[in-house]
């Protein structure tokens, strides 16, 4: 490793055990990277010296108009900002600031600020509460906060004494998108709007980004300077091949490396702009493409699913390439998006410990009801339990080797997260002899009934094909006789209404489209499904809801 930047040296010292790394690929021109780099200044500064200081690189909204924020603009803001935290703040290199806002200009100019001042950036998403911020806190040692003021209450609530989400380390909460005179905005203001970025090296920590902790407590996954700029070299140079004259929007969260990467670094790497908005619905995503014409369009499967039949009210004949991820994308969705746009959808599968997509195809190199491909300077093989790998067409796990890779922080879980070198993704696939990628589904997922393995992402994909079916979910709940069997939760289409009848129709539609051991053998018809912030289906709280309900009727 380089010699660090770091006066605190909290991210290298908490690195995984050398024995414990994933082997990196680092050997391709495309990541060739000198050994000392910052990538907020590669993202930014370059922009700027390439020419485009006066290009638009942040659309937003203010007082409902358009508002086009420059290269140049954005670099001074940055700056000012990156001031604010080493001289007011007193920050210092390596030192771990929790980043806290929606998607806003905001929030961009407070992680490009932090990253350029060598800080390690820890972003986190907006609806997290005080109890989920304290184990993030605690966990990574933060000192110091960058709050959207509207977020503030529960921040608030872990820096004060005697509440019981109190964070002993936080030292300094900051708030932005604010008037008060200590506010960052406004201590920005007075400040030169030049700033030299700290001397980081390449393999520099930049970036902690926590899981979900859904099934525990929440895992830390540590990024390089250097990763940061991998995915913007390979995925999106290869697979959408960007233009300084795109226009990127979308839903994730900044706070999520799916948004982070499509909705920030992907188009600052090429000089290309940003819309950058919060609180999108499916209509209102529409008239967000429509209204800034952007090209490219980054969001999760329900969204396609939900904007196909709206998609005729908008001209969104401006867009190139639609991009999913986050969780599988059934068929019927791909297909309804295709009709609606005319665009062959690019879908990816990703993760959290990768950074970003590792797994997808674009264009002519679609295959259908395939993910994809490795995505150049990736590999990818599908292990069964003695890490050996399975014939093609057969299923198994998913591992991973690539430029970047799953480094926690400090954590017991990186021995299973990472063995003989391979990141495994805990999903289960099947990759066929050309090497594409078909996702079965989460490995903990997978429901085995009665001897069969079953997919779950695989019933919701042939229910999605009936038009009854708006939104489906499917897990495996506990049964006496086949051990478990599968359970389908269905959000009926508009027209539809729900009876044991509509229940029969569904299974025989299921038993006709695959195998017909797979059909749920029982349906529930709800108004809404559980999802994470970044729109991932929480298949552990249809199962949750299940057993609550299986016990209630018991007692």
């Amino acid at each position: 490793m380089e010699q660090s930047a770091h006066l605190d040296t909290f991210a290298r010292d908490h690195l995984p055990l050398p024995e414990q790394w994933p082997e990196l690929l680092l050997d391709n021109p495309d990541i060739a990277y000198p050994a000392r780099l910052n990538c907020a200044v590669e993202l930014l500064d370059r922009a700027v010296e390439a020419g485009h200081g006066e290009r638009c690189a942040v659309w937003s909204n203010r007082e409902g108009e358009r508002h086009a924020t420059s290269y140049r603009e954005l670099q001074a803001l940055v700056n000012r900002t990156a001031r604010v935290l080493t001289q007011d703040m007193g920050l210092v290199p390596g030192n771990r600031v929790l980043l806290r806002g929606p998607n806003t200009l905001d929030m961009a100019v407070m992680w490009l600020a932090a990253v350029k001042a060598g800080l390690v950036t820890v972003p986190t998403m907006p609806l997290l509460r005080a109890k989920e911020l304290k184990q993030i806190i605690d966990k990574a040692q933060i000192a110091a906060a960058l709050c959207d003021v509207r977020l503030a209450e529960e921040i608030e609530s872990c820096r004060t004494p005697g509440h019981e989400h109190f964070c002993a380390t936080l030292k300094d909460v900051r708030f932005f998108h604010h008037d008060a005179p200590d506010s960052i905005d406004v201590l920005a203001r007075a400040k030169a709007p030049e700033f030299d970025a700290c001397d980081t090296a390449s393999d520099d920590v930049c970036l902690i980004i926590f899981t979900s902790g859904t099934t525990g407590a929440p895992k830390g996954c540590m990024h390089f300077h250097r990763e940061v700029l991998a995915i913007c070299d390979l995925f999106s140079r290869h697979l959408l091949k960007p233009r300084a004259d795109d226009i990127f929007c979308g839903t994730p969260p900044l706070a999520f490396t799916y948004g982070l990467g499509g909705l920030l670094c992907f188009p600052l790497r090429v000089g290309a702009s940003t819309v950058l908005i919060e609180k999108l619905t499916p209509d209102s995503l529409l008239a967000t493409i429509e209204r800034f014409r952007a090209t490219r369009v980054f969001t999760a499967p329900t969204f396609y699913r939900q904007m196909a039949p709206l998609a005729a009210r908008h001209d969104i004949g401006s867009l190139r390439s639609s991009v999913s991820a986050g969780e599988a994308l059934p068929d019927a969705t791909r297909q309804a998006w295709k009709q609606a746009s005319g665009l062959e959808m690019v879908d990816g599968i990703g993760s959290t410990e990768m950074l970003h997509i590792f797994v997808g195809s674009a264009g002519a190199d679609v295959r259908r009801n395939a993910i994809g491909k490795a995505v150049p300077g990736y590999v990818v093989q599908a292990l069964d339990d003695q890490m050996q790998p399975v014939p093609p067409g057969m299923p198994g796990k998913l591992a991973v080797k690539g430029p970047t890779g799953c480094k926690y922080l400090a954590d017991e879980r990186q021995a299973k997260a990472v063995r003989n070198g391979w990141n495994l993704s805990g999903d289960t696939v099947v990759i066929d002899e050309d090497g594409y990628v078909f996702y079965q589904g989460r490995a903990d997922d997978m429901i085995i009934s009665a001897g069969y393995n079953i997919a779950g992402p695989e019933v919701e994909g042939a229910l999605m094909q009936h038009p009854a079916v708006a939104e489906c979910g499917v897990v495996g709940v506990p049964d006496g006789e086949r051990g478990q069997i599968v359970k389908a939760f269905v959000i009926l289409a508009a027209g539809y209404e729900p009876g044991d009848a509509l229940v029969s129709q569904l299974q025989a539609h299921v038993k006709q489209t695959i195998a017909p051991y797979k059909y749920p053998r029982s349906i529930v018809f709800t108004d809404d499904l559980p999802r994470t912030e970044s729109g991932k289906l929480r298949r552990f709280a249809l199962r949750e809801a299940s057993v609550s309900l299986a016990s209630s009727a018991a007692a």
